[in-house]
């Protein structure tokens, strides 16, 4: 049931992202009085054909889903009837041609922006940023940071959520400079750090980045109370029941709820003894954690989640919400400060600086979107939007076959006064379906890695 959620998850966010990219040339062209021949989603044998509008337009959904093209009156690809020659791709200015080209990645951007919008205007629900205890040794140590402080501003950026934190960190983490952090104490002062940067690597990107700079989330102390039991989890099947006390494991007491977990993660496949109060009456549970790979190594679970006092975490909850003004200018700016970033990235990739274990793949994307629709349609929805901006970002690189290697073309046309040759472009086609296996190939080795290692 979770992977054909998880698959439904993907291939809804697969769909909308490459129809929205497709309508963008679709909608251009029609406006600069090309005629669309064909607007497919997928690649290779059409499985469904119709046909519709003044031009008898034909929409298929082909074989293979992950793309989509619009094909085009062009004398290049075919004989022209005289009275259409002024619909021809191929006969219209450079501009236009360029005009239709980018704006399939603008409309990927666009519905970025109208998703952040939407959700900035509904409310994002959040964490506040509030610490935990730095670890001895760390740069948050280092820094002088405090359990309970909150961190309010970053390089002079506002913050209000522990998702800004992680963002804002990551981008200053790359300029590999000393992080100037204010934050407010206790007692409603207000605390500057220094936040050294220089003892982490590119792979010190990877995973928990927040966690490395030893800026923890403040946690408010749970007891080792169960609230849930998996119908067919271990702790079920064992006997426990919800609002026992663990009190302690293998004659080793326990006081918090963090506790429990240690003992049991860390023991996968062994005989654990629970020592249980319930209503007041000891009892002794049996069970063995089952044992799962998590970050290729073996944990152990028994399917249980503690009980929380929903008092103990309100303080840490919050919401970023903005007038529709606000919310826009809001969108526009994440939309802008993500492709950016996105560029940033890449191009540390090619010069070796960020490993290129950072190449996702689809099994990723569909393993994330599948995280993210669990967590609810807000989540999900900024997943699309992210996504949604990691595409056009993708396809404006000068790569020959992508949009961006097709404004290359025209950029030449400008400067030279005519056209590229056919074998320029035959060439250049040569070399970007072999930029896109290699990183295709990447893509898939990395998801394959991740799915076995689970790193």
């Amino acid at each position: 049931m979770n992977l054909l959620f998880t698959l439904a998850a993907f291939a809804l966010a697969l769909g909308v992202l490459i129809v929205v990219h497709e309508l963008g040339h679709f909608w251009v062209a029609r406006w600069c009085g090309v005629k669309v021949l064909r607007f497919s989603i997928g690649f290779g044998k059409a499985l469904a054909v119709w046909k519709s509008g003044p031009d008898a337009t034909e929409w298929a959904l082909s074989a293979f889903p992950l793309g989509g093209y619009v094909k085009m009156l062009d004398e290049r690809e075919g004989e022209v009837a005289p009275h259409e020659l002024s619909r021809a791709f191929n006969r219209q200015t450079v501009w236009r041609r360029m005009l239709i080209v980018v704006a399939g990645p603008l409309a990927n951007f666009m519905l970025a922006i109208a998703l952040y919008w939407m959700l900035f205007m509904v409310g994002v629900p959040g964490i506040r940023p509030m610490l935990g205890d730095a670890p001895p040794a760390s740069p948050a140590a280092a820094a002088g940071f405090k359990a309970g402080e909150v961190i309010t501003r970053i390089d002079g950026e506002d913050v209000a959520t522990w998702q800004d934190v992680h963002w804002l960190l990551l981008k200053k983490v790359m300029e590999k400079h000393a992080i100037e952090i204010e934050s407010r104490g206790t007692g409603g002062e207000i605390r500057f750090h220094a936040l050294q940067t220089g003892s982490l690597g590119t792979d010190d990107l990877d995973g928990d980045l927040l966690e490395k700079l030893g800026l923890t989330l403040f946690r408010p102390k749970v007891r080792p109370v169960i609230g849930k039991l998996l119908p067919d989890g271990v702790g079920a099947r064992a006997g426990l029941q919800a609002g026992d006390e663990v009190v302690g494991v293998n004659g080793r007491p326990v006081a918090l709820w963090q506790d429990l977990v240690r003992e049991v993660r860390n023991n996968p496949g062994q005989m654990l003894r629970l020592d249980v109060k319930r209503g007041g009456v000891a009892r002794v549970v049996v069970l063995t954690p089952a044992s799962e790979m998590e970050q290729g190594k073996a944990i152990g679970k028994i399917g249980a989640g503690p009980w929380v006092d929903e008092a103990l975490f309100a303080k840490l909850a919050t919401e970023v919400r903005y007038p529709p003004a606000r919310a826009l200018d809001e969108a526009i700016a994440k939309t802008w400060d993500t492709s950016l970033f996105s560029l940033r990235m890449m191009g540390k990739m090619v010069v070796g600086e960020v490993p290129l274990k950072n190449i996702s793949g689809p099994l990723t994307i569909a393993d994330y979107a599948g995280q993210s629709a669990h967590m609810g349609w807000l989540p999900y929805l900024s997943f699309l939007a992210l996504i949604s901006i990691s595409l056009g970002v993708l396809n404006l690189l000068p790569v020959p076959l992508l949009d961006g290697g097709h404004l290359m073309y025209y950029m030449a046309e400008i400067v030279k006064g005519s056209p590229v040759s056919e074998r320029a472009m035959e060439i250049g086609q040569q070399v970007g379906m072999a930029l896109l296996m290699v990183l295709m190939a990447f893509a898939f080795y990395n998801d394959i890695n991740r799915l076995l290692t689970g790193q």
